[in-house]
C-alpha cells in the first residue's frame, strides 16, 4: 500500500478507506498550516491508485462501504483521472456507499458543474473545504490564494454538482485586535455558501510556519479561551443556515458542540453565554490535551 508520510483526514472519515489521488496540496501556502512541508505537489498515475485499490479489494471488496480520496486536494486532478478512479473503485467494491474529498477552492473553481456532477454519479459524495475566515484582508494575509466571492462561488459550485459540502473556520485567525470582524465577517461568507455541514477549529500555532515565526517575532497575539468563545457566538448568532449541522467538537476547540442550525441557534448560544458569564476554566478544555 501507498504510504509517504502522516495520514490527514477528517474525522468522519475514521472508517473509510484512505486513497491517495494526489501528494501534498496544490496550494501549500497558507501560513498558519504545517500539514505539507517542502512537499511538492504532484498527482498520482492512473494504474499507480487502481494497484492500491486492488490490494485492498483482495480482502474487502464486499464489505467496504467509504472511501476518502487524499491527500490535501485530490479534486484538482484531472477529470479524467478521477473519473477513472471512481469507476475502478465502484467496479472493486460493489457495495460502496460513499466516496469523499479534501477540495481547495482553487479545486471548486476548476472544476465545471456538470465535471462535479459527474464525479457526484459516480460516488462522489461530500467535499471538505477550508474557508478560515471571510474577512478578505485576513485572506490575503494567512495567504489563502483565494478571494471572498472565490470562495463563495467554488462551494456553491460544489454544492450544485450534487455534492455535499463540509467546510471548516478557524478561530482566532485574526487575534485579538481582529476578532469581532473575523467573526462577523466568516459568519457572512457561511451564510453564503450555505454547506450542509460547517465546523470550527481553534488556531494551534504549528513550528515551523510563517504564522509561528510572526507569534516569535511578536507580529500575531494568541486569542484567550474565553475571546475564542465570543468569536464562536458570533459567528453562530450571525449565520444564516437552510440547514446545516454546525460543530467545534474538533479536538482543538474548547467549548465542544454540536448543533443544527438555525433550529438551535438560540439553545447553543445561551449555553455559551452562560460559560463566558462563569469564566470557569474547568468547563473547557484542557490546554494541555488539545491538538491539530
Amino acid at each position: 500500500m501507498f504510504q509517504e508520510r502522516m495520514i490527514i483526514r477528517p474525522p468522519s472519515e475514521a472508517n473509510s478507506f484512505l486513497l491517495p489521488v494526489t501528494i501534498g496540496c496544490s496550494h501549500n501556502k497558507c501560513t498558519f498550516c504545517g500539514t505539507y512541508p517542502g512537499v511538492k505537489f504532484r498527482i498520482r498515475h492512473l494504474e499507480d491508485i487502481k494497484q492500491d485499490i486492488d490490494k485492498v479489494a483482495q480482502n474487502y471488496s464486499w464489505s467496504l462501504k467509504r472511501v476518502f480520496l487524499e491527500e490535501g486536494d485530490a479534486l484538482i486532478a484531472p477529470q479524467h483521472i478521477l473519473v477513472g478512479v471512481l469507476k475502478y473503485l465502484n467496479e472493486k467494491f460493489p457495495n460502496l456507499e460513499r466516496i469523499g474529498t479534501y477540495a481547495t477552492p482553487q479545486a471548486g473553481l476548476v472544476k465545471s458543474v456538470d465535471e462535479l456532477k459527474e464525479l457526484n454519479r459516480l460516488g462522489l459524495k461530500i467535499a471538505y473545504m477550508g474557508v478560515e475566515t471571510g474577512d478578505e484582508e485576513l485572506l490575503k494575509k494567512v495567504n489563502k490564494g483565494a478571494s471572498y466571492d472565490q470562495i463563495v462561488e467554488a462551494g456553491r459550485k460544489i454544492r450544485q454538482g450534487g455534492i455535499t459540502l463540509s467546510v471548516t473556520v478557524i478561530l482566532g485567525l485574526g487575534g485579538p485586535e481582529g476578532s469581532r470582524k473575523h467573526a462577523l465577517k466568516t459568519a457572512r461568507i457561511l451564510s453564503d455558501i450555505d454547506p450542509e455541514f460547517a465546523g470550527t477549529l481553534t488556531i494551534l500555532l504549528v513550528p515551523g510556519t510563517p504564522l509561528h515565526k510572526e507569534w516569535e517575532e511578536g507580529k500575531f497575539t494568541l486569542i484567550s479561551p474565553f475571546q475564542s468563545l465570543e468569536e464562536l457566538k458570533l459567528i453562530i448568532q450571525n449565520s444564516n443556515f437552510t440547514n446545516c449541522f454546525f460543530t467545534a467538537n474538533h479536538a482543538s476547540n474548547y467549548l465542544p458542540i454540536k448543533v443544527r442550525l438555525p433550529q438551535q441557534k438560540a439553545e447553543i448560544v445561551k449555553l455559551i453565554d452562560e460559560v463566558l458569564a462563569d469564566k470557569d476554566m474547568s468547563r473547557l478544555r484542557p490546554e494541555a490535551i488539545r491538538a491539530l
